[in-house]
């Protein structure tokens, strides 16, 4: 009881009339509590008192009408009930005139209350009476209300949704197994998910699905995930198909709390995730799971998106502006070229273009606000294309504006990074200056930090170029000094100078080769490794003299013909570095 105790105390209500309060509605809801109060005082306040004048214009209230509370706390899960909802029954057939007149003194006993706890929490939330079908929330970004609602809408992954594809065949035979959708963003893959519970009128019977997100879901939000489809199977016989998105967010022991439950079939997995699954996911998950990769989309896959997006008028375009929009093939074509293959960041471009253009046109009609109905509810102005009396065209500069620079897929930690320094390395290794150029190019505009290039490059220097070219070190370490002294985005010709030099070095790994084959020596040596011999050891005392450390030694500058040994015993004549000895002479 303590606990609603303080909010009837917060709320402004005296210690004694609380406790009075929720002893007589059972001590265990605060808004029970409050209307026994509020219908309390009215009760007891009905002696007779001089009012004071009501205002001019606006109605006199009934004061033993007592609403419902419930409509004033944002706690309630329930939708918001109309405000003749909210008064007794026996008030409710009275004449809706004189009900509205009640309402009406209520919201302004409420705005002149001097509760605040009770004035924050009186704020309505009103549906969109413009939401279409489905119930869409009215300022759903496009790119969310352009999802596929089957999967026979996806587009761009034939691969994974074609006749006799792994996926179509499951959703045919209603035998769904656990999968990981692994691919970059706006590609598809929560779509994908969402897709295949409205594909088939079977599966959805067949199949209970819950959708939950790592981002903001923890182990606890699994575990009743989890208890709940046990039950569900136990009771109704029905399977329940989990989808987290971002998966790779979950760490080692929380995966770990997907094992059991996928193993004895109470859930099938469905994961999404934009990295590499070898990286992110535990082995024992992916072990029971099939990875299933989605491709980038192409730019033709994106412009039939695109063009969906503006063609309909029910989830389209139609619905964030008030009034006709017309986009030329020149603007689909340069979004769908520049998004880097996610429909996401095109779509969101779209939209944003498609305002500007309104607003150019004609501003008072830009629907970028709610407005109140006869009735004071608020409401989107929609539009209609078809009938719309004035048109904007969204123009190439619209979406250039829109996207504001070219969408790099980039991730500075991923496994595109690791991509793209093997892509600059291969290339140099190949001798493709142009190659090179390019790879560090798309490196740094994705925002790259030049000292790690540069550091690579250092390598680069030795592994791949090495003694064909010992300057090639120079010039590597020269280029990370440079780097280091001035920075982005000065530097970047810096690196593009190094990348170019040692991209047309000669090449040579026989230094990288003789260190691999001499580390192999060591550690595959029988036992304990030889001891060094004694004729190669230093005799800086007498006792080290007496018992023969540096006895035989010769000293090469004095006698350069001399022959003797370097090695131990056991790896005598042994080559590692195969590097002819005039090439060794003349470097």
């Amino acid at each position: 009881m303590g606990e609603e105790m303080e909010q009837l105390v917060n709320m402004g209500f005296p210690d004694e009339l609380a406790a009075q309060a929720l002893a007589a509605t059972g001590g265990k809801s605060t808004l029970k509590a409050t209307e026994w109060i509020l219908t309390h005082k009215s009760s007891s306040c009905s002696s007779p008192s001089p009012s004071p004048s009501p205002k001019p214009n606006l109605p006199i209230s009934n004061p033993n009408v007592q609403p419902k509370l419930d409509r004033f706390f944002l706690f309630q899960s329930r939708p918001p009930t109309p405000p003749t909802a909210a008064l007794p029954q026996s008030v409710q057939k009275r004449d809706p005139a004189a009900i509205d007149s009640d309402v009406a003194d209520l919201n302004l006993h409420q705005l002149s209350s001097k509760r605040p706890k009770l004035l924050s929490s009186s704020i309505v939330s009103v549906p969109d009476s413009s939401a279409g079908k489905g119930n869409q929330p009215p300022d759903e970004p496009l790119s969310e209300r352009m999802r596929p609602r089957t999967v026979d809408d996806v587009v761009g992954q034939d691969h994974l949704l074609a006749k006799n594809s792994i996926l179509r065949s499951a959703l045919e035979c209603n035998r769904l197994p656990s999968i990981i959708l692994w691919g970059p963003p706006g590609t598809g893959k929560t779509s994908i998910a969402k897709a295949i519970v409205g594909s088939t009128s079977s599966f959805s019977q067949s199949f209970r699905f819950v959708s939950l997100s790592a981002v903001t879901s923890g182990v606890k939000d699994v575990r009743d995930a989890v208890e709940e489809a046990r039950k569900t199977r136990i009771k109704n016989n029905k399977r329940t198909v989990l989808f987290l998105d971002e998966v790779h967010r979950f760490n080692k022991s929380q995966q770990d709390s997907f094992l059991p439950v996928i193993e004895d079939g109470s859930i099938i997995f469905l994961g999404a995730t934009t990295e590499n699954p070898s990286f992110h996911l535990i082995t024992p998950l992916l072990s029971r799971c099939r990875v299933l990769t989605l491709n980038v989309l192409k730019p033709h896959h994106v412009s039939v998106i695109l063009k969906r997006a503006i063609d309909d008028s029910e989830k389209g375009l139609a619905r964030t502006i008030s009034m006709g929009v017309q986009v030329g093939d020149e603007a689909i074509d340069f979004l769908a070229a520049n998004c880097d293959g996610d429909a996401r960041t095109a779509l969101n471009a779209l939209e944003i273009s498609a305002i500007t253009a309104a607003a150019r046109s004609n501003p008072a009609q830009i629907d970028d606000c709610n407005v109140e109905d006869a009735n004071g509810n608020a409401v989107r102005n929609r539009g209609d294309t078809a009938s719309s009396s004035s048109g904007s065209v969204v123009t190439l500069d619209d979406v250039k504006e829109a996207l504001q620079c070219k969408h790099l897929a980039y991730d500075k930690a991923g496994e595109e990074h690791y991509n793209l320094i093997s892509a600059l390395h291969k290339s140099m290794r190949g001798s493709d200056a142009d190659a090179s150029i390019y790879w560090l190019a798309r490196m740094l505009e994705g925002g790259e930090q030049p000292l790690y290039i540069a550091r690579r490059l250092v390598r680069f220097a030795s592994e791949d170029v090495g003694l064909a070219d010992p300057l090639a070190l120079n010039q590597a370490v020269s280029c990370y000094q440079a780097c280091h002294f001035i920075g982005m985005p000065e530097c970047n010709v810096i690196l593009a100078q190094c990348v170019a030099y040692l991209a047309l070095a000669p090449k040579s790994i026989a230094v990288y080769q003789a260190m691999g084959a001499a580390q192999k020596a060591v550690r595959e040596s029988v036992g304990q490794n030889e001891g060094v011999p004694l004729h190669l050891r230093n005799a800086p005392t007498k006792l080290m003299k007496e018992i023969g450390y540096g006895k035989g030694y010769i000293y090469t500058p004095d006698n350069p013909s001399a022959a003797q040994s370097f090695l131990p015993p056991s790896l005598q004549g042994y080559k590692f570095l195969n590097w002819p000895e005039s090439q060794g002479t003349q470097k």
